[in-house]
């Protein structure tokens, strides 16, 4: 009988510690704000001097693929509590490395991205900055070669880039 009293007393002690001390993990590491439910991603415009035609769109479905996937927020049309916005303002090849007699060796392909993120709880929260990567690719490729090679992963660490930003405040 008196087994049963202390086995009891415990099992009654971790329910309220466990009912009082709650924490919540992430396996990404994110910081989403508790009073946070809804997200909402409008369509980023390509306002970059070289168009690509699908860019917007991929960069748009892209950023809304990755916060659901990693995050507890669900996606609405319109405005959400958390709202991302911008626009495409680079796309480009550069030389980025000349040789002897001026003969360019590799060239440098660039994604350029002009984010605005909005907390409607905390507009200290909100920012503005421009995300760019790149890939450098050899004299004897294309840029169109490159375009195909490079342009998923320069976009996967541009999304990357954007959602540690906001939720992980890198």
């Amino acid at each position: 009988m008196k087994n049963i009293f202390i086995y009891g007393t415990l099992i009654l002690l971790l329910i309220l510690q466990y009912s009082c001390f709650t924490m919540k993990y992430s396996t990404t590491g994110a910081s989403i704000p508790v009073e946070a439910n809804t997200v909402s991603v409008q369509f980023f415009e390509n306002r970059a001097p070289l168009i690509e035609a699908t860019l917007s769109q991929r960069i748009t479905d892209a950023l809304k693929d990755y916060i659901q996937a990693n995050s507890r927020l669900i996606l609405v049309n319109g405005v959400g509590d958390l709202d991302f916005e911008g626009e495409i303002t680079g796309y480009d090849s550069r030389p980025s490395s000349i040789t002897a007699g001026d003969v360019v060796a590799n060239s440098r392909f660039t994604i350029t991205i002009k984010v605005r993120y909005s907390n409607s709880f905390d507009s200290s929260k909100d920012w503005e900055l421009n995300f760019s990567r790149f890939e450098d690719y050899p004299y004897d490729q294309t840029f169109e070669e490159a375009q195909a090679l490079y342009t998923d992963d320069i976009l996967k660490l541009l999304i990357e880039d954007i959602y540690n930003k906001a939720f992980v405040n890198w």
